[in-house]
């Protein structure tokens, strides 16, 4: 592999160079005035410009501010172009953190599609626009969801501190974070694929242009979310009651998920990633070259594990592949900074299990006494309870203002206090 290929291949990721625009991006952003979500209160002022590198950026300002910043890293990531707006969804999500004092900046990110240190780096601009604009605050935290938890962790990696050795955030906390870093946090998705077409067959279809499945979908390739939505269900009748599923259907449904261990309710999304996710990741960011590899995986769970085991596709990953998409999105765990995070026992979308993967990694790097990890027992992915949210954050704080790390009892006994609904308090012992 050539040096100008790998050159080249960053640049396609975005990652070969500094921020474009980090000269000019604290001082090139002019924001206006625009309508809050109602969920963060009639005390909050709401303002979006958009940065010199062609991200927008949410800043919601309560009138009675604690003088700390949340600044966030949203999920997904969206494939679309960004647009004014867009992150008013992420903003109503987490108006917890707005309700009790904070400000908080969101960005959009410059593009859409993957790329795990371009939107780290965007991330560290929204924060430098929001000092240029309203000032150092007295607290600067860092968080991200999904997604946005890679992509946080990793901006605390590349940003926590200043070129003078200041540090830029004084705390990060990720929630539902997706924590193994690209290259081990979507081979599930390419096993789905390879075991969804050895049952049903539609995806592609007889007749339609063939691809290998961990392209996701051909360079230029059209399809829809409905699109493939009708192709699930046309195989599994996954949209429809279990009682009108052909027995055809009932057996490749049960197949599937038992062989991948994907919830029923989360197949159709699984699958869209791995569609629609993987086009962008391998065609846009990639190069055509392939990340992921199941030579040596033995699918278990299915009536009968030999034929599938024999039937089903096969693929070998390209190492230039897994190379450049370690560099972009795998985490060192080489942390600075006093790092919370909080993951669903029951989350449908990223496991709970990512967060031993991200304690082995930090405690690899050495930097173990740095991280507090808790769970709840929550079943959603995008959005935990307000309680579980305020409870980090004030956990997170307590850390900071006393210096010591605090037991992992102190989230259940936190919650306890800033809960009023006692039910709404969620958190097990890990």
């Amino acid at each position: 592999m050539s040096r100008r290929w790998i050159v080249a291949a960053l640049a396609v990721l975005g990652t070969a160079a500094l921020p474009a625009g980090a000269a000019e991006a604290d001082s090139a952003a002019t924001f206006a005035p625009v309508a809050c979500p109602a969920s963060v209160g009639a005390q909050v002022d709401c303002h979006e410009a958009r940065d010199a590198n062609g991200a927008w950026v949410l800043v919601a300002m309560p009138k009675t501010w604690n003088r700390r910043l949340i600044v966030h890293a949203h999920g997904g990531p969206r494939l679309g172009a960004p647009e004014a707006g867009d992150s008013a969804e992420d903003l109503d999500r987490f108006a917890v953190m707005v309700r009790r004092g904070y400000a908080w900046i969101g960005s959009t990110y410059r593009r859409g599609g993957y790329g795990v240190r371009m939107a780290a780096a965007d991330v560290d601009v929204s924060r430098r626009v929001f000092w240029s604009r309203w000032g150092r605050p007295e607290r600067t935290l860092l968080h991200g969801q999904s997604w946005g938890g890679n992509v946080a962790a990793k901006a605390a990696e590349l940003y926590a501190l200043d070129i003078d050795g200041r540090p830029n955030y004084d705390g990060v906390l990720t929630t539902n974070g997706l924590l193994t870093g690209g290259t081990r946090g979507y081979g599930f998705r390419a096993d789905l694929r390879a075991v969804y077409q050895y049952y049903c067959r539609n995806h592609p279809a007889a007749g339609e242009t063939q691809y290998p499945l961990w392209q996701g979908l051909p360079a230029g390739a059209r399809m829809t979310r409905d699109d493939l939505r009708e192709r699930v269900d046309a195989c599994t009748g996954v949209e429809q009651p279990a009682a009108k599923r052909t027995p055809a259907q009932a057996a490749n449904l049960r197949d599937i998920l038992a062989v991948t261990g994907v919830a029923e309710k989360q197949l159709v999304a699984h699958l869209a990633w791995g569609t629609f996710h993987f086009q962008d990741l391998v065609q846009k960011r990639l190069g055509g070259r392939n990340p992921f590899d199941n030579t040596t995986t033995h699918y278990r769970g299915s009536r009968d594990d030999a034929a599938l085991n024999a039937g089903v596709e096969r693929f070998t990953a390209d190492p230039a592949a897994v190379a450049m998409l370690a560099y972009d999105a795998d985490l060192s765990g080489l942390i600075v900074l006093p790092t919370v995070t909080v993951h669903a026992r029951h989350d449908p979308t990223v496991s709970y299990e990512a967060e031993a993967a991200y304690k082995a990694t930090v405690d690899a790097a050495g930097r173990g006494d740095l991280l507090l990890q808790a769970l709840t027992d929550e079943r959603d992915h995008s959005r935990l309870q307000d309680a579980t949210y305020a409870s980090a954050l004030q956990v997170l704080e307590q850390w900071l203002d006393s210096g010591k790390r605090p037991a992992t009892s102190a989230f259940a006994d936190t919650c306890g206090r800033v809960s009023q609904a006692r039910d709404a308090c969620r958190f097990i012992a890990p």
